[in-house]
């Protein structure tokens, strides 16, 4: 409904807990917000790895009866929103099979740019493939792997694919941990008392009440077993590119990406960007709850009240009955809902984390406009977005994005708004603290860290228009 890059995926890995399913399960539940298409855990009691997974939300897929039959002191879990490959159950995850090195069971967040490559590749040489996803392709070549040992087996599959990939594996009895050598997508290492905990952010630590120790580093496989955590390099140093879109949207604020506080790193978007587009108004409102961070700092830097103007129903869910009566803007106004008291007669500064094709943005504003305020200046708090990634979000075609093919003007006509400003690059790259070579940006530069062969760039924008949310359309 909302005009939103999806949210990708989130992985989380356990070893040594007496309740590892259960502890994946709430850590699962913490990373909801990386994908709601569906859920998955597998887990090991040391010499069976039992798998169960579902279509839907992870409070919906599993109960005390599903959680009981996954028994074991070790398990991983993954939350979806597909970016290669159908919306459907035989694309959840974790992935199991079983094959001559034994079962094992792999989670996936990120995506491989070389997939079809590969994939044409095994199938050529007899692969059956089950499911449309790419991270099937990392388990056909550690099946075809003739080395002895699980770890060596890993690694010689997971040198063969490119793009990004943060993955948690799981075998009878060990737990693997593997990044790309770019670090495109977080992945983080704690403990929870003799246990070890990986995931994809720090907030479903701090659920289990597990303790964060630091990050799975770019290019770094983690081995955790009986005998302890064992770090291999099988990966050349990579020049860094951490996705700085988990800083502006995708991250919880309450977490840690990349080694820094989302929260303080979207208030600094939000300060930085009032100093550099300031305008004369009465009140600042964000677009809940991704532009509330920023818009924070964006009142503090500018000395315009925050007032919470858009109030948000938490209680939609991917679908809904929508009246056959028009309603206009119903599909943003089942989600969002002005307040009139704080809007009327009001100058408002209306700021949010992205605009992707604009229709949502619009339609805010029009909504703003009707109840009744006197100006509408729409503040963003990352540049424009002018490229599709292919690094594991779902994003449009360039085509479809707005600020790919207006200008700065054109889009202020589309939304109708009094002035459109966006963040620059250099304002985002010194709220993240960081310098632009350890970040990838492609979506605003047009830059890919690690280049998709022009037939795989294709497949993955056909891939990406596969998997299109199953909402009604928006009036």
């Amino acid at each position: 409904m909302l005009d939103k890059f999806k949210d990708e995926c989130g992985v989380f890995g356990i070893f040594g807990h007496p309740e590892a399913a259960n502890m994946t399960y709430l850590g699962l539940y913490a990373l909801q917000h990386r994908g709601q298409e569906s859920a998955g855990i597998a887990a090991s009691d040391g010499s069976r790895v039992r798998v169960s997974r579902a279509m839907g939300y992870v409070a919906d897929t599993f109960d005390s009866a599903a959680l009981s039959q996954l028994s074991g002191t070790l398990a991983i879990g993954h939350v979806r929103y597909s970016t290669a490959g159908e919306s459907r159950l035989s694309n959840a995850q974790p992935i199991l099979i079983d094959c001559a090195h034994g079962q094992i069971a792999l989670c996936h967040n990120g995506n491989l740019v070389n997939a079809r490559e590969l994939r044409d590749e095994l199938v050529r040489q007899g692969s059956i493939f089950q499911s449309s996803s790419d991270t099937e392709v990392i388990l056909h070549l550690y099946a075809r792997s003739k080395a002895r040992a699980c770890e060596d087996a890993i690694v010689e599959s997971v040198f063969q694919v490119q793009g990004a990939f943060s993955l948690v594996m799981l075998t009878r009895d060990r737990l693997v941990a593997v990044r790309d050598p770019h670090g495109f997508r977080p992945l983080a290492l704690g403990r929870l008392d003799n246990a070890y905990v990986v995931c994809s952010e720090t907030c479903a630590m701090d659920l289990i009440g597990a303790t964060y120790e630091r990050e799975v580093e770019p290019g770094e496989v983690l081995v955790i077993s009986d005998s302890g955590v064992r770090s291999l390099r099988p990966f050349a140093p990579a020049p860094l590119a951490h996705c700085v879109f988990e800083h502006v949207y995708f991250a919880r604020p309450d977490s840690y990406v990349f080694g820094r506080s989302v929260n303080e790193v979207r208030t600094n978007l939000g300060r930085i960007l009032a100093r550099e587009q300031p305008i004369d108004a009465d009140v600042v409102v964000p677009v809940p709850d991704s532009g509330v961070c920023a818009a924070m700092g964006f009142a503090e830097e500018s000395g315009v009240p925050l007032r919470m103007g858009l109030i948000r129903n938490h209680y939609v869910g991917r679908t809904f009955i929508q009246p056959q009566a028009a309603i206009r803007h119903f599909g943003v106004k089942v989600k969002l809902n002005p307040v009139r008291s704080i809007l009327e007669g009001r100058r408002v500064i209306l700021v949010d984390d992205s605009i992707v094709r604009g229709t949502t943005s619009r339609k805010i504003v029009g909504m703003v406009r009707a109840a009744g305020a006197k100006e509408v200046h729409v503040r963003i708090s990352c540049p424009p977005t002018i490229s599709p990634c292919f690094y594991g979000v779902d994003t449009p075609s360039k085509s479809e994005l707005i600020a790919a093919t207006h200008t700065i003007g054109e889009i202020r006509e589309f939304l109708e708004a009094d002035s459109v400003a966006y963040l620059s690059l250099e304002g985002m790259m010194s709220a993240v603290g960081s310098e632009k070579s350890s970040y990838c940006s492609s979506c605003y530069t047009g830059y890919y860290p690690v280049e998709c062969p022009s037939d795989e760039t294709r497949y993955l924008q056909l891939a990406l228009k596969l998997d299109k949310e199953k909402e009604p359309v928006a009036n």
